[in-house]
């Protein structure tokens, strides 16, 4: 929080997160650099008040405890549906007016008035920079405190509810950073003005990219085309367009610089824990064979990495535990973000629900979605259809059998370059350049809905 050290003038935004799951403060991470490196929690700050670190609380223990329950037969569903109909994505068509309040736009705001985040933004006004949050609660608050600096809103899925835009959306000074078209136009009918909106693309980590010309992300993609094409059916068909955009292949089809990995990452509520033992002892043989790595990637949770654990030694799998079968323990939340990015640096297919990772497909990963849960993910996963980077999940019982035939057919290194062609990779860097007011290196997107 704004402490008066040497710091604070070099400082180019809030950045703001709510550490409510990992969607969230995923993106704001890749947008550490506009923070001097350090992201601010709204609902978990030093010096936050006692009231408002309630009124925070209950509103994400709420959320945590229906995505864990969600599992759970009849009665999981039952809460789950209720929940999600709170933040129920409307049908996009006929194009009609949307912006009618709904009731838990409501119930924020009476949230607000009770004073939720006004602490938070007194603090941050004392040096009014622009003001850059990825979750909307923030966003309401600073306008309705008027924030005295700009007041930017960063999207975090493929489509967004009606609680994404203020109560009053055509007075607000709220200015929105959105992931794709479909958000872009979606939040007109919600009432915000047009010229409040900016299609950014959704920012991912510049380690995985290496600025505006994607080096990095050119280097890694022709690595795991490598591994996701061993026999050569994608490059054959491809050779042209990937020595253009690639440059002269550089893969000896002995292989990448890493083995075949796949990643599988858990949400932050943790309601997928099972799928991914489903996975480890599908493909027990094929580790032990080193045909396959699998990192089984559990968050911040200790209770899900012991689960983990307790999987592999279950499996027979003790002797390949971190070479084989990774399980990556963090000691923060900032050390998570950068770990797993890490990760998905020798990560070939990416295996999670059609979260915010969707995103990712624009690095050039292949992405397997597990079932989606809530509105926002199944957008996302259509979202991620559309644009050909994922697929939908297969019997995880039988992933030995059914990945390798989609990796064998070249299949998967398709998914991969879709992802790379057709979903924006430089969001983070168009976003720095709009909230500092700069030219920027970056091409527009095309207004893809």
């Amino acid at each position: 929080m704004p402490n008066h050290s040497h710091h604070l003038d070099e400082r180019k935004a809030w950045v703001v997160d709510v550490n409510m799951g990992y969607g969230h403060s995923r993106a704001a991470h890749a947008l550490k650099d506009l923070s001097l490196g350090e992201v601010i929690s709204a609902n978990d700050y030093k010096g936050i008040p006692a009231e408002d670190k309630k009124l925070w609380n209950e509103s994400r223990e709420l959320y945590e405890a229906i995505s864990r329950l969600k599992p759970i037969p009849v009665v999981g569903d039952f809460l789950f549906e209720a929940m999600d109909y709170w933040q129920q994505i409307p049908k996009f068509y006929p194009r009609r007016d949307l912006s009618k309040a709904n009731i838990q736009l409501k119930q924020i705001y009476r949230l607000i008035k009770k004073g939720l985040g006004k602490h938070f933004i007194a603090k941050c006004s004392q040096n009014p920079l622009p003001f850059v949050t990825t979750f909307f609660i923030p966003a309401f608050v600073a306008d309705y405190y008027d924030y005295p600096g700009d007041i930017w809103c960063v999207t975090t899925d493929a489509d967004v509810s009606r609680a994404w835009a203020p109560l009053d959306p055509h007075k607000s000074r709220i200015k929105y950073l959105a992931s794709n078209g479909r958000v872009v136009e979606r939040l007109k009918l919600y009432g915000v003005r047009a010229e409040q909106i900016y299609l950014s693309g959704f920012p991912m980590p510049k380690e995985l990219i290496g600025g505006p010309k994607s080096l990095i992300t050119k280097d890694l993609l022709t690595q795991r085309l490598c591994n996701l094409d061993p026999n050569g059916i994608f490059h054959t068909r491809y050779e042209r367009t990937l020595k253009a955009e690639l440059g002269p292949a550089r893969c000896q089809r002995s292989g990448a610089s890493h083995p075949l990995t796949l990643t599988y990452s858990v949400g932050g509520a943790g309601a997928q824990r099972a799928l991914g033992m489903q996975i480890l002892e599908s493909l027990k043989s094929r580790i032990v064979r080193h045909e396959i790595r699998l990192n089984l990637v559990p968050g911040l949770r200790p209770d899900m990495i012991a689960y983990y654990k307790d999987a592999v030694a279950s499996a027979g799998l003790k002797k390949e535990l971190g070479t084989w079968v990774v399980i990556p323990e963090f000691a923060s939340r900032a050390e998570y973000f950068s770990g797993f990015n890490e990760i998905l640096k020798t990560t070939d297919i990416l295996w999670t629900k059609p979260s915010e990772l969707s995103f990712y497909c624009g690095l050039g990963i292949a992405i397997i979605m597990a079932p989606p849960i809530g509105s926002q993910e199944e957008f996302n996963r259509v979202w991620l259809g559309y644009v050909g980077g994922g697929v939908s999940q297969n019997d995880p019982a039988y992933v030995s059998e059914w990945l390798f035939d989609w990796i064998a057919s070249g299949g998967v290194a398709r998914m991969a370059w879709n992802g790379y062609i057709e979903a924006p990779t430089h969001g983070t860097y168009r976003i720095e350049d709009l909230v500092l007011g700069r030219k920027s290196e970056v091409e527009a997107l095309p207004l893809i809905v």
